[in-house]
């Protein structure tokens, strides 16, 4: 009789964790992503470290929707065509809604099916170019203004242990890495901070017309972001059809300054429950 209630007590803790782990699988599908932000392309907008739940419900439905599960350690590398393929090609969405200019959005890569974050910068239809560093949509400028030095650590930055890159050379271990910072307002009103290291090829770029149910991403820290662009052919984003989105992005969560969760005293708690401009 023991045996028999300890097998039944297996059974239903396995039933228990099944269930728990499929409630936690369509909660992920269908409303929100966790998201790490593993790079510097978006400072000063979003830090190394920072941690926060991308909104799916934003712009409806679509294959990119389902949940990739790729960890290399252990040879799993399941992307959301692997899963939801069947709804991939058609560029439609289910509950559809367009995403707005200046969205902070997360997206799965046209090529690589790997995800990223920027910000949705060319519509539709539209023509996009970067004159001497200025950003111009349809031939309209969105005029920078000076906003300060953005300063951090010269250190090793999140789990990969990547340095910053800096606009004042040489400088040490520890020390204060410094770069540009401006107020760019794109047309309709919205404004975000943007980040100048160097002057750059993609501070000078040929016209892009944005291709129908397509957008143009671009990261904010300017210099150092590999977005739209850059075709995917030569290691870029390019254009990203509008069945690819994810979601967007609203607000940081949980921040951690460090290499590792654990070192409590590199969470930075001034970026708890930020807003994301």
């Amino acid at each position: 009789m023991a045996k028999a209630e300890r097998s039944g007590g297996i059974l239903e803790t396995i039933k228990t964790v099944v269930y728990a782990l499929l409630i936690a699988g369509v909660f992920r599908t269908l409303f929100f992503q966790p998201f790490w932000i593993p790079s510097g392309s978006m400072k000063d907008t979003l830090l190394v470290g920072d941690f926060l739940f991308v909104n799916k419900m934003a712009y409806g439905y679509s294959y990119a929707s389902c949940p990739s599960l790729r960890f290399p350690r252990f040879g799993i590398d399941i992307g959301a065509e692997d899963i939801c393929g069947i709804f991939d090609g058609d560029n439609s969405r289910l509950f559809g809604s367009e995403p707005e200019r200046g969205d902070v959005v997360v997206f799965r890569h046209p090529v690589t099916g790997q995800d990223y974050i920027k910000r949705l910068i060319g519509l539709p239809g539209e023509t996009v170019q970067v004159r001497g560093g200025v950003l111009y949509i349809d031939g309209q400028e969105a005029p920078q203004t000076p906003a300060g030095t953005f300063t951090e650590t010269y250190d090793a930055q999140g789990p990969m242990g990547n340095r910053p890159q800096c606009a004042n050379p040489g400088v040490p271990l520890g020390g204060v890495c410094e770069k540009p910072r401006f107020r760019e307002t794109l047309p309709g009103g919205v404004e975000h901070d943007i980040l100048n290291i160097r002057t750059t090829q993609l501070d000078d770029t040929p016209v892009y017309t944005v291709p129908e149910g397509h957008y143009f991403f671009m990261g904010d820290n300017r210099d150092n972001s590999t977005d739209s662009r850059v075709s995917p052919v030569a290691g870029g984003v390019g254009f990203v059809p509008y069945e690819n989105l994810i979601g967007r992005a609203g607000r940081v969560v949980l921040s951690f300054g460090g290499t590792s969760i654990f070192k409590v005293w590199d969470w930075r708690f001034d970026r708890f429950l930020e807003p994301i401009e």
